[in-house]
């Protein structure tokens, strides 16, 4: 078992979802064609409520509310190969702020000021506990689990602006879920890419220059990680461009597939 905050998280693998049910937003745990309802955020516990909803019932939200996005740039030794760049000696960190964050089957808008916004499929680390100068030793007792998530990106700005803040950070580029999943290895867990159910994006966590503990401890040396806060560990090589109509789809091992769509922007 794994502990931290005073919480117990079985060594199983367990579904941890946000969810809408009528008007209510809510935490529970997946388990087969239902829903088991908790009391509280998974981070102050895993108390069932006793209520227990079937899955048609319910739209699955963004499993968390990340406070903020940590994002790692040049992660993947075949991302940077792509790009002709050398491998960076400490991890490249960008923030992306909490109004990007969508939930699987929301849609990715487009920008008008952008001619080319691109995927990146991203394995993802939500934080358990509060966490400040952790030890890599310490980092699996921070992780509530993992999940997918697409770190959309208008290329042609981020050229631009050579900072990544605005490239990175418009409304909806943030996508998340579709659940969080406990105890699970991320050594070794094929990330992958498809767009219009074409494969654009097939590697390998194994290919990380960095693995999630110790990123957990080398951010956590830099700022404060607060519960539900979200880790997203790089993209491998084959990010390629997105236009409205086009549906993107996040897989990775273990885990399961985040589906999206784009749209035009609403002016």
């Amino acid at each position: 078992m794994k502990f931290f905050q005073g919480l117990v998280v079985r060594e199983s693998l367990m579904r941890l979802i946000r969810y809408l049910f009528g008007q209510e937003t809510r935490y529970g745990i997946l388990e087969g064609d239902g829903v088991v309802a908790l009391r509280a955020p998974p981070f102050e516990g895993l108390e069932p409520s006793g209520e227990r909803i079937p899955t048609d019932r319910v739209r699955l939200l963004a499993p968390c509310e990340p406070s903020k996005v940590v994002c790692i740039g040049l992660n993947y030794r075949d991302h940077a190969a792509e790009f002709g760049l050398p491998l960076p000696d400490e991890p490249m960190l960008f923030l992306k702020p909490s109004t990007s964050v969508i939930g699987p089957g929301q849609e990715i808008r487009h920008p008008e000021c952008s001619r080319q916004v691109d995927y990146e499929a991203e394995l993802a680390i939500v934080i358990g506990r509060p966490s400040f100068r952790i030890r890599r030793e310490e980092a699996a007792s921070c992780i509530l689990g993992y999940t997918c998530f697409n770190d959309v990106t208008a290329r042609d700005l981020q050229a631009k602006d050579v900072q990544f803040t605005r490239s990175k950070s418009f409304d909806t580029f943030g996508p998340l879920g579709p659940w969080i999943e406990t105890s699970l290895n991320p050594v070794g867990l094929a990330v992958e890419s498809f767009l219009n159910g074409q494969r654009r994006q097939c590697s390998n966590t194994r290919e990380l220059v960095f693995d999630p503990f110790e990123l957990v401890h080398f951010i956590s040396w830099v700022m404060t990680l607060h519960p539900g806060d979200v880790i997203a560990t790089g993209t491998p090589a084959g990010v390629g461009p997105m236009r409205p109509g086009d549906r993107i789809e996040i897989r990775i091992e273990g885990i399961g597939s985040l589906v999206n769509t784009v749209a035009a922007w609403d002016v």
